[in-house]
């Protein structure tokens, strides 16, 4: 049966952080592998992986070891997670210190970032003594690693006139700027499109969040964050110098935790500010943010959303440390979790920090913009197909949602989320029927099911909730989890899910609808089949193609960019759409991001390659707004929003009007450096 909500501390936590704690330490283990926010100790995660080479055999079939069902790790769950909390007020007003409550590792307006053990997570959302300061707690959001199209072969570089924009004369390239840079896969910080004249690096920083070779920005004066290693420029330029003697490309002597070949965060920083980049005379910091390969290593890591917020307060501590320069931040990564308005926590924590005049951030859209194939064997559209939208018209009238789980030799082991949001004023029940199960019964407002077994032994869940704390609005949480222990590892049941949603009271009645996304990836085998962390996706017929934009690209204070295909002059297919579910225009503007040549990272001859994504849109729209705060250093990110959309220019056979595909329209470089200088002079005509 359903069970109704029980106690005010239950509201006062997410409820995928309950699921998770009700999780023993076996399951949280494996969880962890997929779980951005989550993570075991040490000696556990060791434990998982020493029973699985002990009893490898078993382990390749995907059971898990006879060991680990004897009790050789404990039920109780033994893991730790990665929170943001929401306060009751701003910390200043609080009268509490940071370090009275547990755990915190940076605050920002009434947000606080902390990692916390389960049990602590829990207990400090009880309305009692240091809890009385929180109002809810809610894990990061989980980041996946992004998915350009990377063109096969070796491409000439881009001609060096391809992103020079006027007057130089006046923005000289954005010499007194810095570029910000947030992003996977490693900095080829030694990449010729990175050198001076003098064969010193254009990077000042780059704080490699999952390093270990240097100290931590805290250790160094940097910043309050004690994890990862910030190198420097001296260290950079060291490393490149000693090269030749050592026989050793300069990222094997001064090593990142990735250095992946053709890196994303190369030919993103490439775009933005490399040597035949936009804004070529910046000074560059970046943050690598540790998104782990190894499932071992997820185990032992966060790479959630707070280690973006964790990265934009870096780069402002940097910014000001270099003589308080104007910065441009360019983020091309994303989530799809939340309500895809401007309340997640993440959103609210950078919209806050763009409060100051001569700060900006640039938001890649995302790629979720695909409906359908467009040749034989692509599968794109299963990246696109994550929105469906409706509205229920009267009480007792129901709609269906049909949600699709891989099949045909694919078994899905990863944790599939779908998040339900519409208006305060409705009362929505909801019931799911897996593809070979009946319906469960209807789940009322303000009730759930957690960990329900079902009849192949996976696990459903269910939270019926009212009023989030951060938009009042009403939400359905469903989560789907795969069987992680005794006595066979068994994935998500292929085919077709049912969400049937139910009015109980409609006075409104439109609903929105976001799985969020997986990060693709193989993970061994379970008997025939291959094991995968793999996206889910709604059906053609459910699929309602906008307000696919990216959770991230919703903030109100963040420039959000679409890919433009200049070569075919429309935005490309793949390109998320808005608008917000609460009706914001965003995106705001597309710029190129189709086939665009930049810098090709840590391969033995410095080359380029070619991708295609708003990945790359975004840094080149970001580059712009550095050599407009060149010109004129005390723009807001509010200001500089309004002048790109001011600028723009439409597609052809568009009028001026805000489009979910393109924004405003096409970005107008030269347009928005002068608007933005003109901004310095005002006329009396009095």
């Amino acid at each position: 049966m359903a069970r109704e909500q029980e106690a005010a501390p239950l509201r006062r936590v997410q409820p995928k952080l309950r699921m998770v704690a009700n999780g023993s330490t076996e399951v949280n283990a494996l969880r962890a592998e997929h779980a951005s926010a989550v993570k075991v100790p040490g000696r556990v995660a060791a434990r998982v992986s020493k029973l699985r080479d002990d009893d490898s055999a078993p382990a390749r079939r995907g059971q898990v070891p006879r060991s680990v069902r004897r009790g050789s790790l404990k039920r109780r769950a033994n893991a730790s997670v990665s929170v943001f909390l929401q306060l009751t007020e701003d910390f200043a007003e609080l009268g509490v210190e940071p370090g009275e409550l547990a755990g915190v590792t940076a605050h920002k307006a009434n947000l606080a970032t902390a990692e916390l053990s389960l049990a602590d997570a829990m207990a400090i959302a009880k309305p009692t003594g240091k809890g009385a300061a929180i109002s809810y707690v809610e894990l990061g959001q989980p980041l996946a690693t992004p998915e350009p199209v990377v063109s096969a072969g070796d491409p000439a570089p881009p001609e060096d006139s391809l992103r020079r924009f006027g007057p130089a004369r006046k923005h000289r390239y954005g010499e007194d700027v810095l570029i910000g840079l947030i992003d996977v896969g490693g900095f080829d910080f030694a990449h010729p499109d990175f050198l001076d004249a003098d064969g010193r690096t254009r990077f000042a920083r780059i704080w490699d969040q999952g390093g270990s070779t240097r100290p931590s920005p805290k250790r160094r004066g940097t910043s309050e964050f004690d994890y990862g290693s910030e190198l420097r420029s001296e260290e950079l330029d060291r490393a490149i110098e000693e090269s030749s003697q050592a026989g050793l490309p300069p990222h094997l002597l001064e090593p990142q935790s990735q250095m992946q070949p053709r890196a994303h965060a190369t030919h993103v920083a490439s775009i933005a500010a490399g040597n035949r980049g936009v804004c070529r005379r910046a000074a560059i910091a970046a943050v690598l943010i540790s998104i782990p390969e190894d499932d071992a290593e997820r185990r032992l890591s966060f790479y959630d959303s707070s280690r973006i917020a964790h990265a934009v307060d870096y780069l402002l501590a940097v910014a000001h440390e270099l003589g308080d320069k104007p910065i441009s931040i360019n983020i091309s990564l994303g989530t799809n979790g939340h309500a895809h308005d401007d309340s997640s926590a993440v959103v609210r924590w950078i919209d806050a920090a763009l409060a100051r005049p001569g700060r900006s951030v640039c938001v890649a859209a995302g790629n979720s913009g695909q409906e359908r194939a467009e040749f034989e064997g692509d599968t794109g559209y299963i990246m696109g197909r994550i929105h469906t939208s409706g509205r229920i018209a009267a009480r007792e009238l129901v709609r269906d949602l049909e949600w699709n789980v891989v099949g045909n030799g694919i078994a899905d082991i990863s944790e599939n989320e779908l998040e339900i949001w519409f208006g305060p004023q409705d009362r929505f029940a909801v019931q799911v029927k897996p593809p070979n199960e009946p319906w469960s019964e209807p789940i009322e407002p303000g009730q759930f099911i957690e960990n329900r077994q079902l009849g192949d032994r996976t696990f459903l869940s269910v939270y019926n909730e009212l009023f989030h704390p951060a938009n009042g609005a009403n939400y359905i949480s469903i989560y789907l989890s795969p069987m992680l222990r005794e006595p066979q590892i068994i994935g998500i049941q292929a085919g077709q899910w049912l969400v049937r949603l139910i009015g109980r009271e409609v006075r409104d009645g439109t609903y929105h609808a976001w799985i969020e996304r997986d990060d693709p990836r193989p993970v061994g085998r379970i008997g025939r089949r291959e094991a995968w962390a793999f996206p889910s996706f709604f059906s053609e017929r459910s699929f309602v193609d906008n307000a696919t934009v990216s959770t991230l690209a919703c903030a109100q204070r963040i420039v959000s960019v679409a890919n433009l295909d200049q070569a075919r002059r429309r935005v490309n297919v793949s390109s998320s759409q808005g608008p917000t579910r609460d009706g914001r225009q965003k995106p705001d503007v597309a710029a190129p991001g189709t086939d665009i040549v930049a810098a090709s990272a840590f391969t033995p001859e410095s080359g380029w390659v070619e991708m295609t994504g708003t990945s790359m849109a975004s840094p080149h729209t970001a580059g712009v707004v550095g050599l407009m705060l060149a010109v004129n250093p005390r723009l807001t990110a509010a200001q500089i929003d309004g002048i790109l959309k001011r600028t723009t220019k439409p597609l052809p056979g568009n009028d001026f009007a805000w489009r979910d595909d393109s924004g405003a329209g096409v970005i107008d470089e030269e347009a928005a450096i002068a608007e933005a200088d003109s901004m310095l002079t005002k006329q009396d005509i009095t």
